[in-house]
């Protein structure tokens, strides 16, 4: 991330030094475990589970589960939410978040497995499966930014002789965004390590390194796929935190 980027955040002196902490933390932690890795004599097992092309190939897969699931989870509940306040469907509303936090109330772990007696195993059911635990943080923040729009704008808009349409797209929308980009960061960390459960549906990601250092017994190769799943969490919720910030409309 340039100093350029930090600059149009508009953060300055200690605050724009702190931007730079949580980087700080990843880079620390990432030089530690590979200090451990390298002091440690490793069998044959250990060895096999920790080469590179095993670890770059299952934080590229673990990556690939993130992004798509959260692509997909943006694209379903934003236009949700946003239907979801419309007058004629005001009443579904309630039945459609009620659905959403019963669905993220179920162990992530029971989603899959119940997905995975449904549709099988692999990485696009556990992209079903991310998407479905994901899904209330970007629909409910998208309800909540709309609804709490002030109603003397929405009238002022109207009118002016806005359309519906106007409206939403230039009132309503714009004024909601910040709460909608909480939730969209909600969703992001949730996938992150949601994602970790997906190496028992044949999905692969960082899971498959931790599951293997649990099942072989095998200590650094658990310490390696645990540091590296929460390096990728607080890499994605670091870059998270600079979109909100770049993408939140100025004066808000």
């Amino acid at each position: 991330m340039s100093s350029t980027v930090i600059d149009r955040i508009n953060v300055p002196g200690s605050k724009r030094a702190r931007a730079w902490v949580v980087p700080a933390i990843v880079v620390a932690l990432l030089v530690g475990v590979a200090a451990y890795i390298g002091s440690t004599p490793l069998d044959s097992s250990e060895a096999r589970s920790l080469a590179p092309d095993v670890i770059f190939t299952s934080l590229w897969q673990h990556v690939q589960l993130v992004a798509v699931s959260t692509v997909l989870t943006i694209a379903i509940g934003v236009p949700l939410g946003v239907l979801l306040t419309r007058a004629r469907t005001g009443g579904v509303g309630a039945v459609v978040l009620a659905a959403a936090n019963a669905g993220q109330a179920i162990p992530s772990i029971g989603v899959l497995v119940l997905l995975a007696m449904m549709f099988g195993v692999g990485f696009w059911m556990a992209v079903i499966a991310l998407v479905a635990y994901a899904l209330l943080p970007v629909l409910r923040n998208t309800m909540v930014g709309i609804r709490q729009v002030d109603r003397a704008l929405l009238d002022a808009g109207r009118g002016m002789g806005m359309s519906a349409r106007e409206v939403l797209l230039t009132i309503e929308l714009p004024l909601a965004v910040p709460v909608m980009l909480a939730g969209i960061r909600v969703a992001l960390i949730l996938n992150v390590g949601v994602a970790t459960l997906a190496a028992f549906t044949n999905a692969g990601g960082l899971g498959s390194i931790i599951s293997s250092g649990i099942s072989l017994n095998r200590m650094p190769v658990l310490i390696v796929g645990s540091v590296l799943t929460i390096c990728l969490a607080l890499t994605v919720d670091w870059l998270a935190g600079i979109a909100e910030r770049l993408l939140r409309p100025r004066g808000i």
